[in-house]
């Protein structure tokens, strides 16, 4: 028992602080002046500070950075995926998160730190025009989304290079440069472009490449990009545009037809401008023009096969080999005159066989016919439409002054308004008949150098006028029905479908008006013109000769008794003379008598 006691003594006599310093003993002073001078050593860190730190280790999971505290902290590396180049040795902004873990480990954070100073960075990098990097993480809509400074910035997919860009995916995680170009602070949003970076450098070269030109120089390039005008060609860091009509010299619906995206081609330089910098570019340029191959036998008159390849109005071209084409005229289409279009005898595609009409290698033009393969019928029409002879026609159209009719394909004729109609007044062809009918006509003329036709169409039947003229003989009377009331007369419808005019002071009736439309009324012939075929008529003559024979017979009465009165009169007088003053009661008698008859007469008279 007392040893036990005496070594539990032993014990805590012993010096712990000894143990393992090989004799080594520090005194209470010594360690007060050693863990002050190890703590000068120490940088103060606090929690939620950012400070920089080296980097001093890294692995493919962790980078160790070292902020000269008692420790040091580890960041994960996909916190510098922007910066694929993080190597040991760099200094790095890091975010103190924690001193300690209960692990005892410094937490520390790369990407808060970021974002901490990110606006800060952006803003800075904006103003200064700096070079930047940047995480591409995703695809948006019309772009790219980049990391940024720990920032989600925009890169529209016209900003990602100079070239049009067809397929952005292949940009995603990966690294680039970029500047800042526009900062909305209110919406947190940021615009960044890669294409900037190069544009200027671009620039220069397309004025050192530009400026070495010259017209005619054949170069190679890469077909960038294809519109339905033209192909762009990139010549080496510049562009130039190969139009439509210069890609061959064949007719072709769309470029795509020539050339391919990414194509390698050979272009001719056409022309440039150096202050647009713009380059016109030739490819069929580099051959041959197709009518220097033409067959030098080729003459007018020949016979052609070709493939319609445009239709206009007024005509159709049809290319006879690559590159060579000719124009055939609407009025080459056909021998008949009537204004058509080339789209009623073609259409695009058709394969046809033409006659050469004209011929100029020189000018590299053509014109054709198709008419010239038929027959032409004004050859024949002397004989097959002799004078006086009888026809069918077709009407095809209308003029003032008569009616174009078509006898058959290419052979056309004139009915002049006035061989319409023995005996209507026709104004205009169309109150006769229409478009498209069938008329009988007769030749009248023929006139086979200018390719003319007179016809005529009343002279089918005997002229009417020749027996209207027994009829209508002056101061005849007939009735009619007026069918027309105008300012200067009225048209009357006669009988035997003759039409009359009535001037306007012939209309006027027995009771002082004047007539009116659709009346039917006795009329008097003033005047009959067969040459002119016209008549000439009067209701107002009729009642002015019944009033004056009425009156004729008036004056005739009174005269008559004016004639009885004198010799009653007279008798008087001789009776005067012959009387007494005894004869009185018979004077008296014969006063009476005499006023008598006065009375009779005046009464008669009225």
């Amino acid at each position: 028992m007392s040893e036990v006691i005496e070594a539990a003594v032993t014990l805590e006599a012993f010096d712990w602080n000894a143990l393992g310093n090989k004799g080594d003993t520090y005194s209470q002073a010594d360690r007060d002046k050693y863990d002050s001078l190890y703590e000068k050593t120490l940088k103060p860190v606090a929690a939620n500070e950012i400070i920089d730190g080296k980097v001093v280790a890294k692995n493919n999971k962790e980078v160790v950075v070292n902020i000269g505290y008692k420790s040091d902290g580890v960041v994960q590396l996909t916190e510098f995926r922007y910066n694929p180049d993080l190597k040991i040795g760099d200094i790095v902004e890091v975010y103190v998160e924690s001193q300690e873990d209960k692990s005892g480990q410094l937490i520390l954070s790369h990407k808060t730190a970021r974002a901490m100073k990110s606006w800060e960075r952006v803003n800075q990098a904006l103003n200064n025009d700096e070079i930047i990097k940047g995480y591409v993480k995703c695809r948006t809509k019309g772009g790219l989304i980049a990391d940024v400074f720990g920032i989600e910035a925009f890169l529209p997919g016209s900003q990602i290079d100079v070239k049009p860009i067809r397929d952005y995916d292949v940009y995603v995680g990966k690294t680039m440069e970029f500047k800042v170009v526009k900062i909305n602070n209110e919406f947190k949003n940021v615009v960044v472009s890669h294409k900037a970076l190069i544009e200027a450098e671009l620039e220069q070269q397309k004025k050192e490449i530009i400026s070495k030109l010259e017209k005619g120089q054949v170069l190679e390039g890469t077909v960038k990009n294809i519109t339905s005008y033209g192909v762009f060609i990139d010549l080496g860091g510049v562009d130039g545009l190969v139009h439509i009509t210069d890609l061959s010299w064949g007719r072709i619906n769309h470029p795509e037809e020539i050339v391919k995206l990414d194509q390698k081609i050979n272009v001719v330089i056409l022309d440039f401008d150096n202050e647009k910098k713009r380059i016109a570019l030739g490819l069929k340029q580099l051959s041959a023009h197709p009518w220097d191959g033409l067959k030098a036998e080729l003459a007018i008159g020949d016979k052609v096969k070709g493939k319609v390849v445009v239709i206009a109005d007024y005509g159709a071209f049809v290319e006879i080999a690559q590159g060579v084409e000719g124009l055939i005229h609407v009025s080459e289409m056909s021998w008949s005159q009537h204004l058509r279009t080339a789209h009623d005898f073609f259409k695009v595609g058709d394969e046809i066989e033409a006659v050469v009409l004209t011929l100029d290698r020189e000018e590299r033009k053509m014109s054709l016919g198709i008419k010239q393969l038929m027959p032409d019928p004004w050859s024949n029409v002397i004989t097959k439409y002799t004078k006086g002879s009888k026809h069918a026609a077709t009407v095809r159209n209308f003029t003032n002054f008569g009616i174009f009719v078509e006898l058959e394909e290419g052979v056309d004729g004139l009915i002049h308004i006035s061989d319409l109609s023995w005996s209507k007044k026709i104004k205009h062809p169309s109150e006769f008949t229409k478009i498209g009918d069938k008329i009988d006509v007769v030749v009248l003329e023929i006139d086979g150098e200018n390719r003319r036709l007179s016809l005529g169409h009343k002279q089918l039947e005997e002229n009417p006028w020749d027996v209207f003229e027994t009829i209508f003989v002056e101061n005849s009377l007939h009735q009619g029905t007026i069918i027309n009331v105008m300012e200067k007369g009225a048209i009357v419808s006669m009988p035997y479908g003759v039409e009359a005019f009535c001037p306007t002071r012939h209309l006027v009736k027995t009771d002082g008006s004047s007539a009116k439309a659709e009346e039917v009324l006795e009329f008097k012939v003033l005047e009959f013109n067969k040459e002119g075929k016209k008549i000439i008529v009067s209701h107002s003559k009729i009642n002015e000769e019944v009033t004056a024979s009425e009156k004729a017979a008036v004056v005739s009465e009174k005269k008559a008794a004016g004639e009885e009165e004198k010799k009653a009169v007279k008798k008087v007088k001789d009776s005067v003379e012959k009387t007494t003053l005894g004869d009185m009661d018979v004077l008296s008698s014969l006063k009476a008598d005499m006023e008598a008859t006065e009375k009779k007469s005046t009464k008669k008279s009225e």
